[in-house]
C-alpha cells in the first residue's frame, strides 16, 4: 500500500513540475503595535440587586482581583487590532467581551500578546467569565459575589479567596477541559452549592478559610488528578462514584465503601465525586 502510494505522489509531483504549478500561500499575518486601553465601569445607581456582570476572554492571560472603587477597573493590552475590548452597559446588566481576530493570513502567534488585568468593586455582582485557552489568575476574596459561574478550554487557572466573601454565595460553578485548576480558600467563598466539571487534567480544590453555613459540592471529572484538601476539624462526608477510580485518604478519615467521612464541628461539608478512570487524593 505505502508503494503504490509513493508511485502516485511521485507522478503527481512530475505532472506539477511539468506544468510548472506553483501554490500562492497567504500572507504571514503579524501582530501591530502594543496598546493599553483604560476600563472603567461606573457604580450602578441602585445596589439592591446583584449587578450582572459577564468577561469573555478568549486566548492570553486574565487576572481579576478585588479593590476597585469603581465597578469594574483596569487594563486591557494587546497588539492585535481586534482584540480591542467592547464594554456594554444595559440597565444592571454589563459585558466585557473580547473582540475576535478576523484571519486575512497566517496567524504570526509568536509575539501575540493578550492580557486583562482588572480588580472589581464590592457591591453584589453576579459574575459570569467565559475564556478560551489562557491563563487565568482570580483572587476573589473580600468581594459581594452573589454567584460565580466560570467556563473556560484548555486553561491554566488559579482561584482563590483569601479571605472572606461578604455575601452568601448561592452557587460556584466551575467547568473546564484538559486543563490544569487549582481553587483555593473555598470555605471563604461562602457558598451553599459548589459544581465543578472538567475534563481529563490536574485539579485541586482546597477548601480553606472559615465556613458559614453547610455547603454541597458535586464534581464530575474524566480521565484525571483530583486532590481535595480539606482541614482537620471541619466536618465532611465525600462520596465516591467511579469504579477505575484510585482514592488515597490519610489519617483522620473512615471508609464505609464508597463513602468517607471526618469528624468535626461546625458547618457541614458533603462532596459528591463522580470520577471517570482517575486518581483522587483526600488530603488536610
Amino acid at each position: 500500500m505505502f508503494r503504490k502510494l509513493f508511485v502516485i505522489i511521485l507522478i503527481t509531483s512530475m505532472f506539477l513540475s511539468a506544468c510548472s504549478f506553483t501554490i500562492s500561500l497567504p500572507n504571514m499575518q503579524k501582530a501591530g503595535p502594543t496598546v493599553i486601553d483604560q476600563i472603567n465601569v461606573p457604580l450602578p445607581g441602585s445596589t439592591s440587586q446583584p449587578v450582572d456582570l459577564s468577561l469573555k476572554f478568549g486566548a492570553g492571560i486574565l487576572k481579576l482581583n478585588s479593590g476597585a472603587s469603581s465597578l469594574v477597573s483596569g487594563t486591557a493590552t494587546y497588539n492585535v487590532s481586534d482584540f480591542k475590548p467592547t464594554v456594554t452597559i444595559n440597565g444592571s446588566s454589563i459585558s466585557i467581551v473580547q473582540g475576535n481576530w478576523k484571519l486575512t493570513g497566517i496567524p504570526d502567534v509568536t509575539n501575540i500578546k493578550n492580557e486583562w488585568d482588572l480588580a472589581l468593586g464590592s457591591v453584589p455582582i453576579a459574575l459570569t467569565i467565559a475564556g478560551g485557552a489562557y491563563q487565568a489568575e482570580y483572587e476573589l476574596g473580600g468581594l459581594n459575589l452573589a454567584s460565580v459561574s466560570i467556563s473556560d478550554g484548555a486553561a491554566d487557572s488559579k482561584l482563590n479567596f483569601a479571605s472572606p466573601n461578604l455575601t452568601e454565595m448561592s452557587l460556584l460553578s466551575y467547568s473546564t477541559g484538559a486543563s490544569q485548576v487549582s481553587l483555593t480558600g473555598l470555605g471563604n467563598a461562602n457558598f451553599t452549592n459548589l459544581e465543578f466539571n472538567s475534563g481529563a487534567g490536574n485539579y485541586t480544590l482546597d477548601f480553606s478559610g472559615q465556613f458559614q453555613r453547610n455547603a454541597s459540592v458535586h464534581i464530575g471529572t474524566g480521565v484525571s488528578n483530583l486532590t481535595l484538601v480539606i482541614p482537620s476539624g471541619v466536618p465532611a462526608q465525600v462520596t465516591v462514584d467511579g469504579a477505575l477510580s484510585n482514592v488515597n485518604y490519610g489519617t483522620g478519615w473512615d471508609k464505609h465503601g464508597n463513602v468517607y467521612t471526618q469528624a468535626g464541628t461546625g458547618p457541614q461539608l458533603t462532596i459528591v465525586a463522580e470520577i471517570g478512570a482517575g486518581n483522587l487524593t483526600l488530603t488536610r
